[in-house]
């Protein structure tokens, strides 16, 4: 796949655009590294409306380009052509990094767990957007967060937050009871949009809409909750998960169990339910 129009010492079109007109960068990536080095001067530099590039050479940043079509001014041109050829055996002296930093909105996401006061294990999901606005973010970026090859994937930036997330939900959910988490939502998001903003500035991403979801990992509390949630006791919650469960087994006591009475078959009476009784036997 060639992304420019020439190589080696010729000029060339840098874009993030392949053969197809398809931008390589995608959704999922923050930055990417043009694969060509051997940049002349005359090179025509094309930036997208979504992306900053940061021109360097031998590590030191020479210039960020915004939207537009840009010509590359580089100190190789007075020994362009036949000298090149002959002196350095047809290599540039002079490697040059075209890095591309996105600046739209991304989404990315963390899962984790956390326990509860009753140390019950719960589990996590944050939903954030992110982006770098100014050039200075876009060096910040490639400066502070190390390339996976040729690119900066949205992945190595979800596992470098990872940590400050899960620290920050631990730091409310550890201290509260189960049943209470949803009502402290808010100022869980908070607290984790305000340590995640704090971190990611540190590469020049600026942090948008912070979204959190927290559930109990076992299916059968999470159930127990939403029928809490109704306003039932503790006892009838019980009863009640008894009762569908019951039901899904096509029981006919199924209702007797949500309501703790006995089950009857004509004039016999079978036993009473309770929750610590096996399901379908009287007491």
């Amino acid at each position: 796949m060639a992304f420019g129009q020439g190589n080696g010492l010729q000029r060339q079109v840098i874009s993030t655009l392949d053969n197809q007109g398809r931008d390589v960068m995608g959704l999922d990536t923050l930055a990417w590294k043009y694969p060509d080095s051997s940049i002349v001067s005359g090179s025509l530099l094309t930036v997208e409306s979504n992306h900053f590039c940061v021109l360097k050479s031998r590590g030191a940043v020479l210039d960020v380009y915004e939207t537009g079509q840009h010509q590359i001014i580089t100190p190789d041109k007075p020994i362009l052509g036949n000298i090149v050829q002959g002196f350095f055996g047809g290599n540039s002296p002079w490697q040059y990094e075209a890095i591309y930093v996105q600046r739209s909105k991304l989404l990315a996401q963390n899962k984790g767990i956390a326990t509860s006061k009753e140390m019950a294990i719960m589990e996590y999901t944050v939903d954030y957007y992110v982006h770098v606005d100014t050039k200075d973010d876009a060096v910040k970026l490639i400066t502070h967060m190390p390339f996976a090859g040729e690119r900066i994937p949205m992945a190595e930036l979800t596992a470098y937050a990872g940590p400050v997330i899960e620290q920050a939900i631990n730091q409310i959910v550890q201290v509260t009871p189960m049943e209470q988490i949803n009502e402290r939502i808010h100022d869980i998001i908070e607290l984790a949009k305000g340590h995640l903003s704090e971190f990611l500035d540190i590469y020049g991403v600026h942090l948008n809409d912070v979204k959190v979801l927290i559930m109990p990992q076992d299916a059968r509390m999470r159930e127990l909750i939403s029928l809490r949630a109704f306003g039932m006791s503790e006892l009838e919650a019980v009863r009640m998960y008894l009762a569908l469960k019951m039901a899904d087994m096509g029981l006919v006591s199924a209702p007797n169990a949500a309501a703790g009475t006995p089950f009857q078959i004509g004039s016999s009476t079978l036993g009473t339910f309770d929750v610590g009784a096996t399901a379908g036997l009287p007491k």
